[in-house]
């Protein structure tokens, strides 16, 4: 149903990395969620009075709930879909994630609402009561919610969002709960056991969890999230299959809500070549990774010594003394000064968030080491912490 009204509704609807494609996607599967929940709201609300089942009655109000998240997701993209403005000029791409997590509060708000509920029937238990309308509601409602997840979920896949993602997650784990509650009705019409209350309980657990991992996935990149693996090779390599490039280092990816991404990186290259040479290369780099990645990218050009057999000796001990203190140690930005009674190594040591050693630790050790080197050396040294 929702290709069929993506081809209806959305021109150029392929084009996902088009933010007003994105939009209008995020706008028709809002639309066509607050519309399914406010039905299967009126059905279940008609089925929980009739049986007199809280489970039922409180998953009905659940669906309501449902109905406000695909509408804050609706008005989200709408709002994340604004073109920049002298005040927001990096767009306004992360109100996507605001988005998500206020659907995430939602859901966990429901959760405690129901279980606040569940304590009352377990305190005071009442047998539901279960017709053939009620079951046939109830399994109606569990199939669209399906069909609700799956939409959402892909959608949300397809066009990277994660607001959609979080109204999925709902919609699943409201699948569950109405399975729960119609297994609880089944039992008590069956075997007289009332057991709507506990089930009224592991469904609100259930969505309490839902909510609070939803909550986790959109936080995560409104503090600024370590990018994917996946996506720093992908830029490495691109960057490096330049033959003006040697490496890259101090790799930052800025995320400013889905299709607004920045990043800025160090390259190095030979400090033999001609710099307008080299200048042009990155220039080209820029563009095609804008062009092909759809990310805006500053490259800041690090040259260094190449060729010369005492820097490359010098570079490859240090390296080695600096992975006898960790193992996931990495230096980069090696220079060597050499002075009428000393000679300075000058280099960064990139230490893992893991390493217990603070930072003057690691500079104390790596110099000390540096220092028994046969010769007259010093190293000078700048810790840095991964961004990626």
């Amino acid at each position: 149903m929702i290709e069929l009204l993506a081809r209806i509704f959305i021109k150029d609807r392929n084009n996902i990395k088009d933010s007003r494609v994105r939009c209008a996607y995020g706008v028709l599967c809002g639309a066509f969620g607050v519309i399914l929940n406010i039905l299967l709201f009126g059905l279940k609300f008609t089925a929980g009075m009739i049986a007199g089942s809280v489970a039922v009655t409180a998953d009905a109000f659940n669906n309501l709930s449902d109905a406000l998240s695909s509408l804050v997701a609706l008005v989200g993209f709408k709002m994340a879909g604004q073109k920049p403005d002298p005040e927001h000029p990096f767009g306004h791409g992360r109100i996507e994630y605001v988005t998500g997590l206020v659907v995430s509060m939602i859901i966990i708000l429901m959760g405690v609402e129901l279980l606040k509920t569940s304590f009352g029937k377990i305190i005071h238990p009442q047998l539901p009561v279960l017709t053939p309308v009620v079951v046939a509601i109830l399994v109606i409602s569990i199939a669209v919610k399906l069909y609700m997840y799956s939409y959402n979920s892909k959608t949300g896949k397809k066009i990277g969002s994660a607001a959609m993602k979080a109204v999925a997650v709902d919609s699943f784990s409201d699948c569950i709960a109405t399975l729960i509650v119609l297994a609880s009705s089944l039992v008590g019409y069956y075997t007289g056991l009332c057991i709507d209350g506990w089930c009224g309980l592991a469904v609100s657990a259930f969505v309490l969890y839902a909510g609070l991992s939803s909550a986790k996935d959109t936080i995560d990149p409104l503090l600024g999230s370590k990018p994917s693996k996946e996506y720093v090779d992908t830029i490495e390599k691109f960057i490096t299959s330049y033959d003006d490039i040697i490496g890259i280092h101090d790799l930052v990816v800025h995320d400013y809500g889905p299709g607004r991404i920045m990043i800025s990186v160090h390259a190095e290259v030979s400090a033999d070549r001609n710099i307008l040479d080299v200048h042009d290369t990155i220039d080209n780099i820029e563009r095609r990774i804008n062009e092909t990645l759809g990310c805006s990218c500053v490259i800041h050009m690090d040259p260094v010594v190449v060729d010369d057999e005492a820097t490359d000796r010098m570079r490859r001990l240090c390296e080695l003394i600096a992975k006898s203190v960790d193992e996931e140690f990495t230096i980069h930005d090696f220079r060597m000064v050499k002075g009428p009674s000393h000679t300075n190594l000058i280099f960064d040591v990139v230490a893992p968030y893991e390493c217990r050693l603070t930072e003057k630790e690691i500079k104390n050790t790596i110099c000390a080491k540096v220092e028994s080197l046969p010769g007259n050396h010093y190293a000078v040294i700048n810790v840095d912490r991964p961004f990626v």
